[in-house]
């Protein structure tokens, strides 16, 4: 259903750059100012996480790209890496959540049976202003269902009666919690589990859910027993996102091109930024988690598929 831009991919490593010399994946994305600005996750040849800064006016071609990565691990939650983001604007302030790698802390690796490392949500903030003028001012670094192992954090970008919500990842399947502050969240309940054969094994959050005239669109990943990663799609209701309007029962883009076969992981798309422009959705995309694609369709389409 989403066509691949026939330049992709869009982002690739950069060798002279160290901190993003051997991979680029899994990008957040905003729409703001008449820019779509990208946030990707890099790594480095020991596989240490860092985000780095990208932007394009069209959407596919990139037109500025920073030499150095915007955010990196800090403390010992987020030492190994800072992986997958995914931003959204409530306000005047913009909200990015990441999964944080780390280590336990208090604990040494090497002195125990297990290993003391987890991934877990990590949560930081800054100003829309401060962002777009590349002051580089991140908020606090929270983290808030802090020693669960979990991933694939999204915040919607519009409060529901006074209350932040959230959908996360603890396998298999996708939670909704709810916080009035950001830091504290309470009321977790499952919201979707896996149900078709493309995403047997575990589901997760894609990208922020788009509001839409029919509803929240939500773009989420399922991986299937042979671990391949494909996108699908539902629509949460517009005042109710416990309440799922729609949810498509086949994927809407799987890996077929070589640069999504072939890489540090092989069969993997997987979207953390999805941006609505002119009435058209643009998805972002990691390919094999090595390079970074946008695949494209009408909002309509959506529509027509959901019947809604």
């Amino acid at each position: 259903m989403l066509e691949r831009f026939e330049g992709n991919p869009i982002l690739e490593p950069i060798e002279a750059h160290t901190w993003e010399s051997k991979t680029v994946f899994n990008t957040a994305a905003i729409y703001l100012k008449d820019k779509i600005h990208l946030l990707y996750r890099a790594t480095d040849i020991n596989d240490i996480s860092t985000i780095g800064y990208a932007s394009s006016k069209d959407g596919f071609h990139i037109d500025e790209r920073l030499k150095t990565p915007v955010f990196s691990p800090q403390s010992v939650e987020d030492c190994l890496g800072c992986e997958d983001p995914r931003i959204i604007k409530i306000e005047e302030r913009l909200y990015i959540t990441y999964t944080a790698y780390g280590r336990v802390p208090g604990m040494e690796e090497g002195t125990l049976r297990i290993s003391p490392r987890l991934r877990q949500i990590g949560l930081t903030s800054i100003s829309v202003d401060d962002f777009l003028n590349h002051r580089w001012n991140f908020g606090e670094r929270i983290y808030p269902l802090r020693g669960i192992e979990n991933k694939d954090c999204v915040i919607f970008p519009e409060k529901f009666s006074g209350k932040y919500v959230i959908y996360h990842r603890v396998n298999p399947y996708i939670w909704i919690c709810y916080s009035d502050d950001l830091v504290h969240w309470y009321d977790h309940n499952i919201l979707m589990g896996p149900k078709q054969g493309w995403e047997y094994f575990k589901i997760g959050a894609g990208a922020p859910p788009i509001k839409t005239e029919k509803g929240w669109l939500f773009i989420y990943h399922g991986v299937s027993s042979t671990l391949v990663y494909s996108l699908g799609f539902a629509f949460i209701d517009l005042k109710d996102p416990t309440k799922i309007i729609y949810r498509h029962p086949e994927p809407i883009f799987e890996p077929v091109m070589n640069y999504e076969k072939e890489g540090i992981v092989p069969n993997v798309v997987f979207s953390g930024g999805v941006v609505l422009k002119d009435n058209t959705v643009f998805v972002y995309y990691g390919g094999a988690d090595t390079v970074i694609g946008v695949a494209t369709a009408p909002l309509s389409r959506f529509f027509e598929l959901a019947g809604v």
